[in-house]
């Protein structure tokens, strides 16, 4: 594994890379960063060439002060930054969560950079209501996955909220080297996480006004599916068969985190489908 940064981006990207071969693109959901996929990319390390980045406003890459930076499109900007610099040939994307919208704008918008998307319980790739908007502080603070945003006096602090967390559970070492690679001091003394609260509070703007598939998109997709999961409803994971026609559903062990919490089972599914694939 090594890190680097590009900063032929529109802002400095900081991504984890592991491995040669076929290219596959990682991206984590929000409030995570790169490492999660560690276990994924090491497993497929041998065969495929794996990038993950840190999201604007994740982790060690730079994290604009505006929340108007963080509007859906302009993360796609720094997608086609990213594929520009590090790919001569169409990738495939593993999107968590958050990012799958991410995943999709883009392969709307670039459809030849994309072999096939490999959607993990996707989460507010649909807009929110207007009426979210006026308690948006209010579902900031109920939102389980943010409370680790702290302010904690001390790392421990921080790690014994984080054992509560879904994504979490266990503790095993993988999850425990994500804590630590989320946080840091802040100037204060405090300890917090490296997600910027500009960042949260531009993604929610941007999703009271603009989902992530709205219209037919022709690229292979795989929509895996947790057992312990969000998307537990039809009308959760109707737009999916809607708009993509190329679609494939799977269910798999775990909960909204299974590259986390169920890493072996999450890797042979992946590589299934990576094999599978012409």
């Amino acid at each position: 594994m090594s890190r680097h940064l590009m900063t032929t981006a529109p802002v400095p990207l900081s991504y984890l890379e592991w491995g040669s071969g076929e290219p596959v693109l990682m991206l984590h959901g929000l409030a995570d960063h790169s490492l999660v996929w560690q276990s994924l990319a090491e497993s497929l390390s041998t065969q495929y060439r794996c990038l993950a980045p840190d999201l604007r406003g994740h982790g060690d890459s730079d994290k604009p002060n505006d929340p108007a930076a963080y509007d859906a499109l302009e993360f796609v900007t720094d997608l086609e930054a990213l594929a520009d610099s590090l790919f001569t040939e169409p990738v495939t994307v593993i999107a968590h969560s958050w990012a799958a919208k991410l995943a999709l704008l883009w392969a709307k918008q670039a459809p030849h950079r994309v072999k096939q998307l490999i959607l993990v319980d996707p989460f507010f790739v649909n807009t929110l209501p207007k009426l979210f908007q006026p308690t948006l502080p209010i579902f900031y603070r109920t939102l389980p996955f943010l409370k680790v945003m702290g302010p904690f006096p001390s790392r421990d602090a921080a790690a014994t909220l984080a054992q509560t967390l879904k994504q979490y559970r266990g503790w095993s070492p993988l999850q425990e080297s994500v804590f630590d690679a989320a946080i840091e001091q802040k100037p204060d003394g405090t300890w917090g996480s490296k997600f910027a609260i500009a960042a949260r509070n531009g993604v929610f703007e941007d999703i009271l006004n603009r989902a992530g598939v709205t219209e037919s998109l022709a690229v292979p997709t795989h929509l895996l599916l947790p057992q312990g999961g969000l998307n537990r409803m039809a009308w959760q994971t109707r737009p999916y068969y809607r708009y993509l026609p190329n679609l494939q559903v799977q269910t798999i062990p775990g909960n909204h985190w299974p590259h986390l919490v169920e890493p072996e089972s999450f890797n042979g599914a992946i590589a299934t489908i990576l094999s599978a694939t012409p």
